[in-house]
């Protein structure tokens, strides 16, 4: 992998696919640089988890393409090589259940001669992982922490993460985000983790794409997204104009709301535009706010119904 800051470590160009009538993904566009912590961020039944299988050569695209490392995810000597340098967490945390802690541990560090047997140490220590415990037992806060033992110990150039706090309850989900953050902080690696969990997208992750019914709506890095969005909140004498069709054609405008004598603007590029166009309404007031990345996301896929 190139040192590149700006490489890109995922890319996806128009990926679609499709099962029977079912369109999962409807032409996806996807760029995640390397270094960055990138959240994958949707609704249930966005595609998600289909996007996921189509990087892990899980399935193969219908159509578009998508590379990781630089290299073809659906060409099967590509992806063999890809899935040796990912590190993948899946929402179910799929396990041998016969195995106790030390066991998986040691059956899976055999297959990596790049383990970490220092790092290995760390989390055992600092997840207080029973190495003598059956997996079966182990509750799913304890499975998720072994699954991410799992794969930051084998030294993976990207990290996958589906859901990976699902279920979990807030002390263990903030240990696990915390580990993560501190874990790219000190290792050169890339994390993409798919979540609908909004506070831990925005908690963690520098770079964002929300996705909704097969397609990214917002893609970004977060600061930029938090500089970029603004609602802006005209207050009018009277019943505010229907500018409906008028505010909708100012470059970035996503939503246009009125309600009595407010008319209400969501931008996703800055608030400048949208008020040079707000004068000629004549408002008594405007408002300029900024916006949070759970309004972001809800206005994003809204504007999609």
């Amino acid at each position: 992998m190139t040192d590149r800051a700006d490489a890109l470590v995922i890319e996806a160009t128009d990926l679609r696919k499709h099962y029977g009538s079912i369109e999962a993904l409807r032409g996806l566009n996807l760029q995640v640089p390397a270094g960055s912590i990138h959240g994958f961020l949707g609704r249930n039944g966005a595609g998600k988890t289909t996007t996921i299988k189509v990087l892990l050569g899980m399935t193969r695209p219908t159509s578009g393409s998508a590379r990781v490392f630089g290299l073809p995810a659906d060409a099967q000597d590509a992806s063999v090589e890809i899935r040796r340098r990912i590190g993948f967490v899946s929402d179910d945390k799929d396990l041998y259940d016969y195995m106790t802690v030390g066991e998986i541990i040691r059956f899976t560090a055999a297959f990596f001669p790049k383990w970490r047997a220092d790092l290995e140490q760390t989390y055992v220590r600092k997840f207080e992982l029973p190495l003598d415990r059956r997996i079966k037992a182990l509750s799913r806060g304890t499975r998720t922490k072994l699954s991410l033992l799992l794969v930051l110990c084998r030294r993976a150039d990207l990290l996958i993460l589906d859901e990976p706090t699902s279920g979990l309850d807030p002390a263990v989900t903030e240990e696990i985000l915390q580990t993560l953050v501190s874990h790219v902080a000190s290792e050169a690696m890339t994390v993409f983790f798919s979540s609908h969990q909004i506070s831990e997208v925005d908690q963690i992750a520098d770079r964002v794409t929300i996705i909704d019914r097969g397609r990214a709506v917002v893609s970004g890095s977060l600061d930029d997204l938090r500089e970029q969005y603004r609602r802006v909140q005209l207050v009018f004498d009277g019943e505010a104009p229907d500018a409906l069709e008028t505010m909708s054609r100012v470059p970035g405008v996503v939503r246009v709301r009125r309600s009595g004598r407010i008319l209400t603007v969501l931008s996703s590029a800055g608030a400048d535009r949208v008020l040079d166009e707000a004068r000629t309404l004549n408002p008594m007031s405007t408002d300029i706010v900024p916006v949070t990345l759970k309004e972001i996301f809800l206005e994003s896929i809204a504007a999609e119904d």
